[in-house]
């Protein structure tokens, strides 16, 4: 009894109290640009990086789902694939036919759609249980790609999936798990990452296991891309943006090959992006924009460094109450919490807006370029705001993305319904780039309007 009442009252209390402490330290710490003392606190963090997946790009690779299968030790394999063009073009039964001529059996669970939830999760393990796969194959998005990983996970696990999701349990055994990618959004393919919506509670959770959930192999060819509508490839590339933007904030100094990869990515997105919009079969601009959005969220620009994520679980409440697409959420909310940071905590912002964005700073002798940290603070908050209006502009502009709730079809949002969920998901201050309460949220959420 006593422990039941630590865990439920006290326990969540002490959490929020520390969540504020480290909250007014972390403010007084930038508002006096004082300097950590000990030498841990300023290098690059320690890591282990663990990436097996196998990336298979190229025209035609699906062709060899089967024997990549095989190789990963399958003998009966479970397809997760949403329906629509998957079946349409042909790609499933191409699927199945190398399966079939691998000598591998199959059983189906179908009808994925975007913002997966918790019952297609509950029936694919019923018929995972049924059939009794050792492998699960994802043909689809990250939609598909989540809901296969939340498969693999639960299998083995005797009581309910949701468990790693709200915190009550870690994931243990899991079945392998392959893909054929069909839609460069998520970077699903080369994460151990998903995310999934509780249709009951309407909380947008994810789980995070590098160790046990990355793919084991992972097929690209984007040709498979070439008949997605103009939403759903601009939807993706502002996903993928996020990812890089949520590990390109950060407190970390110093972390200049994380720093240059993603900008890389960023510049080398926008210079695509007008391409595919423009002629969605060019082959190379959409083999490039697949690719960087696998680089983009399997960890490797952030490697070594402090990341944010919240804007993302703003976005996680906006698409579990209204059910809109989650990377045209991410154009609404992103560029809102980027002016909020050209005011509030701009050096990394002023960085971003320089390096990719082209805003040209005006700086007195003795500020260095390359560091925003040397420059005025006003000149670090005129150059952060100009980008982030910049980045907001080309998302509408060059995207067609909706950059307003109104644009993105949610006209009277409550606000107020949005923050409070928020919060009792994730705590009282969220950490990050800048730890956010209650009051920071909202004032980001009303930028939005």
């Amino acid at each position: 009894m006593l422990k039941n009442i630590f865990l439920t009252d006290f326990l969540p209390k002490i959490k929020d109290f520390f969540c504020i402490f480290c909250k007014f330290a972390y403010l007084c710490t930038i508002n006096c640009n004082c300097k950590l003392s000990t030498k841990e606190s300023i290098d690059m963090n320690s890591f282990t990086f663990y990436s097996p997946t196998e990336f298979c790009f190229g025209r035609g690779r699906e062709q060899e789902v089967g024997q990549l299968c095989l190789k990963y030790g399958a003998s009966r394999v479970m397809i997760v694939y949403g329906g629509g063009s998957v079946v349409r073009s042909g790609l499933l039964d191409r699927v199945k036919a190398a399966l079939t001529a691998s000598g591998l059996p199959y059983c189906e669970l179908s009808g994925i759609k975007p913002n997966p939830t918790d019952p297609k999760v509950r029936e694919g393990l019923a018929i995972a249980h049924d059939f009794q796969p050792d492998f699960m194959l994802a043909v689809g998005g990250g939609s598909v790609i989540d809901t296969t990983k939340s498969i693999a996970a639960g299998y083995y696990y005797e009581g309910d999936f949701w468990d790693f999701f709200c915190g009550k349990a870690k994931v243990g055994q899991c079945l392998p798990v392959g893909v054929v990618l069909t839609i460069p959004a998520a970077g699903s393919e080369g994460s151990g990452n998903a995310v999934i919506t509780n249709e009951q509670t309407l909380q947008k959770l994810g789980i995070r296991q590098p160790m046990l959930l990355r793919p084991k192999f992972a097929i690209q060819n984007p040709e498979l891309t070439m008949t997605l509508p103009e939403w759903q490839t601009a939807s993706g590339i502002s996903d993928m943006m996020a990812h890089i933007l949520e590990r390109y904030l950060t407190n970390t100094p110093d972390v200049q090959i994380g720093d240059r990869m993603a900008e890389g990515m960023l510049l080398a997105i926008m210079e695509e992006a007008p391409k595919v919009i423009a002629n969605p079969e060019d082959y190379e601009a959409r083999a490039n924009i697949m690719w960087c959005g696998t680089i983009a969220h399997n960890d490797t620009c952030s490697l070594g460094r402090q990341e944010d994520w919240n804007s993302h679980a703003m976005e996680h409440e906006i698409s579990a109450e209204y059910d809109v697409t989650h990377g045209a959420g991410l154009a609404v909310v992103f560029p809102a919490f980027l002016q909020y940071m050209a005011k509030a905590h701009p050096y990394k912002v002023a960085q971003l807006a320089m390096r990719v964005l082209g805003i040209v700073p005006q700086l007195p002798a003795d500020a260095n370029l390359n560091d925003t940290r040397t420059w005025p603070v006003e000149e670090q908050q005129r150059v952060a705001m100009e980008g982030a209006l910049k980045l907001k502009a080309w998302f509408h502009d060059v995207l067609h993305m909706p950059v307003t709730f109104e644009q993105l079809g949610v006209p009277h949002p409550d606000l107020e319904l949005l923050n409070a969920r928020l919060h009792k998901n994730k705590g009282t201050v969220m950490p990050g780039y800048l730890p956010l309460d209650a009051e920071t949220t909202m004032a980001i959420y009303k930028l939005c309007l």
